[in-house]
């Protein structure tokens, strides 16, 4: 079997559901501005949208103030306070996230077999801060790349203090990419490897999108792993689509991944099968040997 030091991975519907608290925090939300506002859910959803496509992200805790039928609705008044039902709902669904089952144990196995382990995630660096020490990653990951927080959460002091200052992780080390650095860019992912000093015949990546992960990992020369686990494909996911951030081509691209050919190497239906196909070895470089 490829022997393997440094592993990759992807974080979001990879390591733990984030689709299932994704919608678990929004579908209420959601329908709590609906019930509040007397707006239709179609009207609503075209403005979030607009939202999500401005900051880059689908999970903007600030959406509910920069909602012009909300403020058009409530001039002069503090929106947000109007509607603290929904930003309730909104944050009880998050506390819903949770790994999936034997990625614990497998990162814990890789960790103590000398493997470097780094996280790959799209999500903006303040969420993905906070998923780390939330579900106590931030002791098994080596490293995590990360987009930086959008300009409104650097540069709105006012707003600023709503998010709050985050602990230190307690080993990971958190980096930024450029802002505007999107998968499936292959060079992003080769400049991962160069940067925590592995090779790209000796590391794998794994992830749940057959479009932005594997086609990305196949494209740099890199081990695909297809965390199939972590695709959806339920009546819920259009939500997703409705809102997201993503361009209409990433969402068409997205919609008809099954019609395209992509090739992962392995496909695994938990993150413990990745014992199954690979045998891992410590991480030889000694730049990096002080990090474990």
């Amino acid at each position: 079997m490829q022997q393997i030091d440094l592993v990759i991975t992807d974080l979001d519907n990879t390591l733990y559901d984030w689709f299932a608290a994704w919608h678990a925090s929004f579908r209420p939300m959601l329908d709590a501005l609906v019930a509040l506002s007397g707006i239709s859910e179609e009207h609503l959803i075209r403005e979030i949208k607009i939202v999500h496509e401005r900051y880059g992200t689908s999970e903007y805790p600030f959406v509910i103030p920069e909602l012009p039928s909300l403020r058009e609705l409530h001039p002069g008044v503090n929106v947000s306070e109007i509607y603290a039902e929904a930003l309730d709902a909104y944050n009880a669904g998050r506390r819903t996230l949770v790994l999936y089952d034997g990625v614990r144990l497998s990162l814990d196995r890789l960790q103590k077999a000398g493997v470097l382990i780094a996280g790959y995630t799209e999500s903006r660096s303040y969420y993905t801060h906070r998923r780390l020490r939330d579900l106590q990653l931030d002791v098994l990951l080596d490293y995590v790349y990360s987009p930086p927080d959008h300009e409104f959460q650097r540069s709105n002091t006012g707003l600023r203090t709503l998010l709050p200052v985050e602990p230190a992780l307690a080993r990971t080390t958190h980096r930024l990419l450029r802002e505007g650095e999107f998968k499936p860019n292959p060079a992003v992912l080769l400049d991962i490897i160069a940067e925590v000093g592995g090779r790209p015949e000796r590391s794998l990546y794994v992830g749940d999108d057959l479009v932005k992960d594997i086609s990305m990992a196949n494209a740099a020369g890199v081990t695909a792993v297809w965390a199939r686990y972590g695709s959806h494909k339920d009546e819920r996911y259009e939500l997703l689509r409705r809102v997201t951030h993503w361009t209409r081509d990433a969402v068409e691209r997205q919609r008809n991944a099954d019609a395209v050919h992509y090739a992962p190497d392995v496909t695994i239906d938990s993150f413990a099968e990745l014992f199954d196909h690979f045998t891992f070895r410590a991480h030889s470089d000694a730049r990096y040997a002080a990090h474990r």
